[in-house]
């Protein structure tokens, strides 16, 4: 069921999970533990409930690669970058879905710029909050307003894998429950 503004719950079976640049060579970052414990539960959520999960990196030469706390399933090979945008990276396909949620690093270049990408295809895009940061948090604050006001919808890690449930008492949501707590 849509709203005035387009947004409707997420189905497990329209959504992807994009992870963006949540690389070693951000650990400077004061929130990059918080942000990659967060990203971590995102990803196993995903994997609990059957969403698949795409992740890129950027400049990985220069920025390393995936943090290990992420968990990035073994078949998950990120898409290397150096387009700010993930849409716009040789390689980045959503496989049909047009659900997005997205989390990662930062959150007024890379992960603004993907979003509106994504806005700009149609696509619902919910970005999570508390698995998004910047290296400064008036970037972080300002590229969230940006994407507020510009369609995408703000989550949490809670919310949109309790969302993705759908209900209590299944088996996946007793695996997520021990995911979130």
């Amino acid at each position: 069921m849509s709203n005035a503004n387009g947004t409707r719950l997420f189905d497990r079976r329209s959504t992807a999970l994009v992870v963006i640049d949540v690389q070693d060579g951000f650990r400077s970052y004061d929130t990059f533990a918080d942000v990659a414990a967060a990203c971590g539960r995102l990803v196993q959520g995903a994997g609990i409930l059957d969403v698949p999960v795409i992740a890129t990196e950027q400049y990985p030469k220069g920025l390393q690669r995936t943090a290990a706390e992420v968990g990035l399933p073994e078949d998950t090979a990120p898409v290397e970058k150096s387009v700010f945008s993930a849409v716009r990276a040789e390689g980045f396909n959503l496989a049909g879905r047009n659900q997005v949620l997205i989390c990662g690093i930062e959150a007024h270049v890379c992960v603004m710029q993907t979003t509106l990408d994504l806005l700009d295809r149609g696509v619902s895009v919910q970005v999570v909050t508390d698995a998004v940061g910047s290296r400064h948090a008036n970037d972080r604050a300002v590229g969230l307003q940006r994407l507020d006001r510009a369609g995408a919808t703000l989550t949490t890690v809670e919310a949109a894998l309790l969302e993705l449930c759908e209900r209590a008492g299944t088996p996946e949501f007793k695996a997520v429950q021990k995911v979130i707590l």
